[in-house]
């Protein structure tokens, strides 16, 4: 096994590991020592299901979100400066897309150590694929803002950019106000203007559905405790 910093992909939610995730990951979790993670009990877990004989207690895990401080962060390679491979892990889908893990990666590139991102389930990608919409070109912005004057600008400019660079428009909410951000995008954009819902990606229950708002008006579904991801276009 080669050293290096590897991106390690789990799954978006209580799917069985071997469904998305491929056997070679399992391989090369089982030859690290070393975890920088975004939840060390979240992380544990998922190691503890990719193989039950792992034994947690001889592993390291450093964590990475948004408390820990840049001086940790610059420290937390050592290890694998010294000949060790580490693993990044997430807290759902892949280390590093809209996730504190692209830190650790950054200064893993600036110092010339190699970086191997692994296979697994991406919810952006994969709500793009299942949308229909323009897999050419989308951006991704997270979380819009939460003041509601603030969240309609901004919703009409990204609808704004659908139509004048064709571009796929992806946010995500969260979950508990789902059903807030579905009625604000119908006030927000035009009836025309397509939404795609998707929601709960690769797990049981799987919803992803695209109409245009004039379809959706009145016929939204209840997602209020689930992880979802919408995107509009033309």
């Amino acid at each position: 096994m080669e050293i290096a910093l590897y991106l390690l992909p789990v799954t978006l939610g209580d799917t069985p590991i071997a469904n998305v995730l491929p056997a070679y990951n399992k391989e090369i979790i089982l030859g690290i020592k070393h975890f920088i993670v975004e939840d060390v009990r979240s992380a544990r877990r998922f190691l503890k299901k990719v193989d039950s004989s792992i034994n947690i207690d001889e592993l390291t895990f450093y964590p990475l979100n948004k408390h820990t401080s840049p001086d940790d962060i610059a420290g937390y390679l050592k290890p694998l400066e010294q000949g060790n491979s580490m693993g990044v892990i997430s807290e759902a889908g892949c280390p590093a897309v809209a996730d504190p893990g692209a830190d650790v990666v950054a200064i893993a590139q600036r110092r010339d150590l190699k970086v191997v991102p692994l296979v697994g389930p991406s919810s952006i990608i994969l709500s793009v694929m299942g949308s229909g919409f323009n897999g050419q070109s989308f951006a991704f912005h997270g979380y819009l803002p939460i003041e509601a004057g603030d969240r309609m600008k901004r919703l009409k400019e990204l609808e704004q950019r659908v139509y004048n660079e064709s571009e796929t428009q992806i946010f995500i909410e969260t979950p508990y106000r789902n059903g807030k951000m579905m009625e604000d995008v119908l006030k927000a954009c035009r009836p025309q203007t397509k939404l795609c819902i998707a929601a709960n990606i690769t797990c049981e229950g799987e919803y992803i559905k695209t109409k245009t708002l004039k379809e959706w008006k009145g016929h939204f579904p209840e997602l209020g405790k689930v992880p979802c991801i919408f995107l509009i276009y033309k």
